[in-house]
């Protein structure tokens, strides 16, 4: 199978490794000439990455590469993402299988990602729309080191196809049918990240951490299950898993972000310096103002809120999280 993936960045590169070791046809596209030409020439993409990445991934500015393709797989920042399906569904001249990868969701509108693209995509252009997502990161993934995701459709015929086109000896996927949990949970679990930084960035150690995790896993659960989600999802891959490795490595970026704000006693020089795409900080903006509104108790989204968007100290946000009413801890509580 042909397999487009749009964006030439870490995940997208790391993702189309897979396919290629996998015997697919891989054809990258972006915008950015560097990346794309150490890609197709070079075998890296050292902005990224210093491992080599396969030669039997090729790249390529021009978008004309996406007609021929099986399946189309969109590997970009949520920001850029409506514009990129809006250019690639005008190009697309038979039914195709789309991915999405991206955890977030839609700025504006607040759609889940693989709704946005639904919306955009005329339906006599694409099979089905599959989230290909879990925990994983693609400096791991480049280096074909063990990583396990799902694909997450309600067309289980195509989440086998992607599973097929995906699972090797290195990378496993699995199907699941529960959209709304499993996009609902890969994006909230980055707003859970940024506290746990946050937590490590201003001295606290693993009690605080574990803590956070499993009241964060709590708030993810409650926040979904409003959405229409199952439960059990928040305990699978795309709840736990991705919640543990997002909140615990130095390659996630969330944690990151959240590990300098700890570390400087406030969000304000990092809003304004970072260039780097940090999902959370958009899922968490989008989470608080929907939990408002569906009267969802979201305790630590609106302290990463108060920190993120209005100057709140971090240690005052620590304080009052500990401070809240006293409450027993039963499956209620979800």
């Amino acid at each position: 199978m042909k397999i487009c993936i749009l964006g030439t960045g870490s995940w997208g590169t790391a993702l189309g490794q897979v396919a290629a070791d996998n015997g697919n046809e891989v054809m990258m596209w972006g915008i950015n000439e560097d990346q794309v030409h150490d890609i197709e020439v070079n075998h890296h993409n050292r902005a990224f990455f210093e491992a080599p990445v396969s030669e039997k991934v090729h790249a390529s500015t021009d978008l004309h590469v996406i007609k021929d393709a099986d399946i189309v797989l969109f590997a970009v920042p949520t920001m850029a993402l409506e514009d990129v399906i809006d250019k690639a569904a005008a190009l697309i001249e038979k039914p195709v299988i789309l991915i999405n990868v991206a955890k977030g969701f839609h700025p504006v509108t607040h759609e889940r990602l693989s709704c946005v693209i639904e919306r955009l995509v005329p339906k006599e252009k694409r099979t089905a729309v599959v989230s290909l997502i879990g925990p994983s990161h693609a400096e791991e993934v480049i280096l074909r080191q063990l990583t396990v995701l799902n694909a997450v459709s309600q067309d289980e015929k195509s989440a086998e196809v992607i599973q097929r086109a995906f699972s090797n000896e290195y990378f496993r996927v699995y199907r699941n049918t529960d959209v709304i949990g499993a996009e609902t949970g890969v994006a909230l679990k980055n707003v859970m990240a940024i506290a746990s930084g946050i937590l490590t960035g201003i001295g606290q150690g693993d009690n605080a951490r574990a803590a956070l995790m499993t009241r964060g896993l709590a708030e993810m659960t409650r926040y979904g299950l409003k959405q229409g989600a199952k439960a059990e999802t928040f305990l699978g891959l795309d709840g736990v898993g991705d919640l543990i490795v997002t909140c615990t490595s130095k390659h996630s970026r969330n944690f990151m972000a959240g590990w300098q704000i700890g570390q400087d006693g406030s969000a304000e020089r990092f809003m304004k310096e970072n260039k780097k795409t940090v999902e959370g900080i958009y899922a968490c903006k989008v989470i608080h103002e929907e939990s408002l509104k569906q009267g969802i108790d979201m305790p630590i989204t609106n302290e990463v809120y108060a920190v993120l968007y209005e100057g709140k100290d971090p240690d005052q946000a620590i304080k009052d999280l500990m401070g809240r009413s006293l409450k027993a801890e039963t499956n209620i509580s979800f």
